[in-house]
This record gives C-alpha cells, sequence and structure tokens, in this order.
C-alpha cells in the first residue's frame, strides 16, 4: 500500500514538473502575435498598404463591378477626383494634399483594424522617451495647427524664442541661429498635454503621406507662414566621406561628436534669419534625392539631369523653387523661397509701429509710381525687394498695360490685381531673357518690370527699353551702393557691345535711372528701406570751344587749339558724367529726409499726375522741403 501511495506521489510530483517546464518555455518564447502585430503597425508597413490600395482604386476596372449607371457615374467621378488630387497634391497645391490626407485618414480608419493600443505601436505617443525629435516635432505642429492654423511655427518661435542667437556649434565659439533638439523637447513638455485618438491618427497620416507624395521631413514646414526653406546646404557631402591621408584625425572627430551628413540639413529662412533645425533630418542621401527630384515639378519644367545640373521654377502657390544637384553642385540641394502675397502691402511692409516717420517713405514711393519715375530696388538677397515691388505696382496708375519679365514667376501681379492688364514672361530653356524683353515691345505694354537684373543681355535690354519701349521701367538688382549699380549697367552695356565708350554708356545709364530704393537685412533678421536715392544726370551735349578758329597768329591758335585739347580730355576722363544724393535715410530706427528732389525730377513727376496727385504731391514736398533742391 505504502508503495503503491509512493509510487501515486512520484507520478504527480513528475506530471507537475513537466507541465511546470512547459509552461516556463512557452513564457520565454516570443509572443508571434504581438510580433506580427508590430510589424504591421510601423510606419512602412502602413504606407506600403496605402500605396498599394491607392493604386488599385486609382487603376481597377469599373466595368467589371457591375455597378449601375448612376454608381458607376459616382464612381468614375470620385477616381478621377482622387488622381488628380494624387498627382497635384506634391506641386505645392496645399488644398489637395488635404484631400489626399483626408483620404488617407478614412481609409486607415476603415480598414486597417487601428485602435486605442495599437496605434500606439505606430509612434510612442504614451511614452515621451521613446518619442525622438521629429516625432516631438511633428506632434507639435499638429497640435498647434489647431489653434494657429500655418502660423505655427511662427507662434513656436515667437513664443519660446527659436530664433535667438546661441552658441552651441564649433566649439560653442561661434555664434548662430540653431534649433536644438534639448529645445523641441522643452517646447514638448510645455505644449502637448493630451493626444486624443484621432490626434494620433492624423499624425500618422501626415507622416505617411510625408514619406508617400510629400517632401519628407519638411512637407508641413513648407506650408507654414515663413519666408523659405532649404535644405542640403550643410554637413559633410556623403559622397566626400572617405579616409585617406588624414583618415586618423577624421576617425577622431567622429568618435569625439556627431559630424552631420548633407541629408541631415534642414533651414528655414524666417523674418530675414537662416535658422538651422539641427535635430532634423532627412535620414538618407536616397531620401533627400527623392524630395528634391519631387519638389520642382509644377508646369513640367523638363528633368533635372547631369547635363543642366540645375531647375528654376515656381511651385502651385507661387514659391520660387531652386534645385541644384551632383556634379554642378557638391551635393543635391533644393531652396524653397515664400512671398508674402497678402501682405504685400506698404502699410505692412513699412509700419509706422517699427519705424519712425514711415509714413513719408509710403508717400514718396507712391509719387515715384504715379510719377513715372525709372525706379530700381537694390539690396541682398532676402532683404525684400520683390515684395516692395509687388506692393507700389499698386500705385502705377491702372490704365497702364504691365509686362513682366522674370528668371522665375515670383512677382505674381496678376494674383494681387487680377482687374489689371498684366503679363508676366520668364526665361526657359528654348527663350533667353533678352528674347523675351525684345517680345515685349510687340504687346503694347506702357510699364515694364524686371523681376531681376541679373545678366549681361538683360541690363543691356533693360536701358534700352526704359529709353524707347516703355513710359517707364522698375527693377530689382543685388547692387550695394548707387555708384555700384551704375557701373554693373555700364559695365553690362559695354560686355553687349552696345556701346564701346565708357563715358557714353554710362551717361546712358544715368540718363535713364531716376531713383534708386536701396534695401537691407541687417545681422538680426530686420528688413528696411536703407535710403531712397535721386541719380542727376551731368552731362550736357555742349560742343567743344572752337575759338582757335578765327584766330589770326599761329601762337594764338596754338594756344586755343591747346585749350579746347585740354576741354577735350577733361571730358573723356574725369569729368563727372551725374551725381547722385539720398532723399531720405534710415537713421537709428527712424526715417529722415535729407536732401530735396531736383527741379527736372519733380516737373517730370507732375507732367504724369492727375491735378488732384499734382497738388497734394507739392504740399508733400513742401512738408518737407529743405531749399536746396537743384
Amino acid at each position: 500500500m505504502l508503495i503503491n501511495y509512493v509510487f501515486i506521489a512520484f507520478i504527480v510530483l513528475s506530471s507537475t514538473a513537466l507541465l511546470f517546464l512547459r509552461f516556463a518555455a512557452k513564457k520565454d518564447e516570443p509572443d508571434k502575435t504581438e510580433e506580427i502585430d508590430e510589424k504591421k503597425f510601423s510606419i512602412e508597413s502602413i504606407t506600403e498598404y496605402v500605396k498599394n490600395t491607392l493604386n488599385e482604386i486609382t487603376n481597377s476596372n469599373l466595368y467589371d463591378l457591375g455597378l449601375s449607371e448612376e454608381e458607376f457615374r459616382r464612381r468614375a467621378r470620385k477616381r478621377a477626383e482622387l488622381k488628380r488630387a494624387l498627382k497635384e497634391c506634391s506641386l505645392g497645391d496645399i488644398h489637395n494634399k488635404a484631400y489626399v490626407k483626408a483620404f488617407i485618414y478614412d481609409l486607415l480608419r476603415q480598414t486597417y483594424g487601428f485602435n486605442e493600443q495599437n496605434i500606439n505601436y505606430v509612434i510612442h505617443f504614451e511614452e515621451s522617451p521613446r518619442l525622438s525629435s521629429q516625432d516631438k516635432f511633428e506632434i507639435l505642429l499638429h497640435v498647434l495647427q489647431k489653434k494657429h492654423k500655418y502660423n505655427a511655427l511662427d507662434y513656436m518661435f515667437k513664443k519660446y524664442q527659436l530664433d535667438e542667437l546661441k552658441t552651441v556649434t564649433e566649439g560653442e565659439e561661434s555664434p548662430s541661429y540653431i534649433v536644438t533638439a534639448d529645445e523641441i523637447d522643452h517646447v514638448y513638455r510645455k505644449e502637448v498635454k493630451g493626444l486624443t485618438f484621432e490626434d494620433k491618427l492624423w499624425i500618422i497620416v501626415q507622416r505617411v503621406y510625408q514619406q508617400y507624395k510629400g517632401f519628407g521631413v519638411i512637407d508641413e514646414i513648407r506650408d507654414m507662414n515663413i519666408d523659405g526653406v532649404s535644405g542640403g546646404v550643410s554637413g559633410i557631402p556623403a559622397s566626400s566621406v572617405y579616409f585617406g591621408e588624414d583618415g586618423d584625425i577624421y576617425t577622431e572627430q567622429m568618435s569625439k561628436v556627431t559630424i552631420p551628413k548633407d541629408y541631415d540639413s534642414v533651414w528655414v529662412f524666417y523674418k530675414g534669419k537662416s535658422v538651422h533645425l539641427s535635430f532634423l533630418s532627412f535620414g538618407s542621401e536616397l531620401e533627400l534625392k527623392r524630395v528634391c527630384q519631387n519638389i520642382y515639378k509644377f508646369n513640367n519644367p523638363g528633368q533635372l539631369t547631369e547635363v543642366n545640373g540645375y531647375k528654376v521654377n515656381e511651385m502651385k502657390d507661387g514659391s520660387r523653387v531652386v534645385v541644384v544637384r551632383p556634379n554642378m553642385a557638391e551635393t543635391w540641394a533644393f531652396f524653397v523661397r515664400k512671398f508674402d502675397i497678402p501682405n504685400a502691402s506698404l502699410e505692412i511692409l513699412i509700419d509706422d509701429a517699427k519705424f519712425g516717420n514711415a509714413s513719408m517713405v509710403r508717400k514718396l514711393l507712391i509719387y515715384l509710381m504715379k510719377g513715372c519715375r525709372v525706379t530700381a530696388f537694390t539690396g541682398a538677397q532676402g532683404s525684400g525687394k520683390t515684395t516692395l515691388m509687388m506692393a507700389v505696382v499698386k500705385y502705377i496708375a491702372a490704365t497702364l498695360p504691365l509686362r513682366i519679365q522674370e528668371m522665375a514667376f515670383e512677382l505674381h501681379l496678376r494674383k494681387i490685381y487680377p482687374w489689371r492688364n498684366i503679363l508676366s514672361f520668364r526665361e526657359t530653356d528654348t527663350v533667353s531673357g533678352q528674347e523675351g524683353l525684345d517680345l515685349q515691345k510687340k504687346t503694347d505694354g506702357s510699364v515694364n518690370i524686371l523681376g531681376e537684373v541679373a545678366t549681361d543681355p538683360v541690363a543691356a535690354w533693360m536701358i534700352q527699353m526704359a529709353q524707347v519701349a516703355s513710359l517707364f521701367t522698375i527693377f530689382s538688382h543685388h547692387a550695394k551702393t548707387f555708384p555700384d549699380l551704375v557701373e554693373a549697367l555700364r559695365n553690362s552695356l559695354l560686355k553687349e557691345r552696345i556701346f564701346s565708350d565708357e563715358k557714353i554708356a554710362e551717361l546712358q545709364v544715368v540718363r535713364v535711372i531716376n531713383f534708386d530704393v536701396h534695401l537691407v537685412r541687417d545681422y538680426d533678421g530686420k528688413r528696411y528701406i536703407e535710403r531712397i536715392t535721386e541719380c542727376i544726370p551731368l552731362a550736357r551735349d555742349e560742343e567743344y570751344p572752337t575759338d582757335f578758329t578765327e584766330a589770326k597768329s599761329f601762337k594764338e591758335i596754338f594756344r586755343l587749339f591747346a585749350m579746347t585739347m585740354a576741354e577735350y580730355f577733361r571730358r573723356r576722363t574725369d569729368r563727372k558724367t551725374y551725381e547722385y544724393r539720398d532723399i531720405i535715410r534710415y537713421v537709428d530706427g527712424n526715417y529722415v529726409w535729407v536732401n530735396d528732389l531736383s527741379e527736372h525730377n519733380r516737373e517730370e513727376m507732375k507732367k504724369h499726375m492727375s491735378a488732384t496727385d499734382r497738388r497734394e504731391f507739392e504740399e508733400f514736398l513742401a512738408s518737407h522741403a529743405k531749399g536746396d533742391a537743384a
């Protein structure tokens, strides 16, 4: 009996041990169901699912579905709308982008099986330490956009002073405008208090969209109300990373700090400042290349190849885009420049709250346009030349047809003034700027506007056109001073062999240009008009003295002839062809009237004004008169 009990106890203990070992082994095995779910709920898998599903929807044969006529038409219309949106959403069209994102949102919510738990597999929304800087930034943009729309980035920069100078790079010795991962983490903790299921899904939709049809990490940034965004402009070019003679030094550097590559380069142009978003990266050179190859495609400008090396184009919302690639550039890079069309008004650009005597500057600019003066808008890149030109066009008489010549469409004057007679031309691969300007003479234009005088042929044609082919001309140029502007245009006339004499070429230039409005963007990104300068030609068509022809004696003939020759050489050498003087100058935050307009320009301006404008113009000049008009 005892033996039986012992035997039974042994069997029970053995069975218990076996069961324990089996369950322990199962516990140690990975949960294959959970592993499959985590793989399914990754950005890569979701993006692939969206691609395949949209491809099936847009390419399926509706005739095979046996639909009624009304249902067939409805589905065909919806599919055509989706196809168009998919084609145009990556061209800078925010409306089609919103449509595609809404479609993806509905698709994922209804068919992908998301719930409150598995949605956190995609991005660790509930575990802040596991979120990357990109995750936090994109969550921040989504949260802030719900209240601030396209001013979300501007709100973030202003409130948390992200555009302040910092010394965090190059051994903390060189100040720069940079936004770091630590700053984004701080803003995230302040602004994000909790996310709903819908918020999380919209953030996932944006991540999928920007990898599928968008512009990667800059997709939402590009839509913000900023001056521009660029990529591929900093970091070590991936193609140049090699171990040569200095390989040991390079290895040592790499071991101490992570050296950014060209694809770790995202910069925004914000209120005149180039700010480096150091926490963002395209992730690979392949992704940077994809963005560069897609961002310029509006209106089919042609392929970006090694042969041409660059493309200048506009996007559907009016942004200018420049793309470069190897071998012309050392890396793939792009530059998107946005123009603030809604705020292109003198009252906003020259604000009384920012500048003393701002109204004085606004009025003078208005009278320059009403007086049909040939005006140059000069300054460095990003100083605001294009935006100011957009604003002053409002004060050109609406009866005058406008013809615009640009390298890429930037002014977009027909969007601002749709009721005016305006036609814009641009350079193409087969039509040069010179040919475009020649064509303008046959299009009934009264006012010619050149978006940028950047080449010698265009500069030469601008001078000729301002002389004979139009009532007046306005244009932009990168000259730093007024003499620089005159010399640059003079040299263009000489290079194009329109003139062979330097003095005669210079005289033609100064007889054409009446005023120069020079804009500045200072160290802190502040933009203002530094000066408005008037050009006053001095040379006159005077005959040389011929008194020697009436002299009686050889000695007198020789003396008078020597005087004539001296006058000839004086005119050919150091005789000034023009004077220039500032009418208004920017001094310590205030605009100051420093000189009166010349009598010649005053009278010429009044000829083109109405009786009311003439009276107001005279009153304006009288209120600022210095008493030294020439």
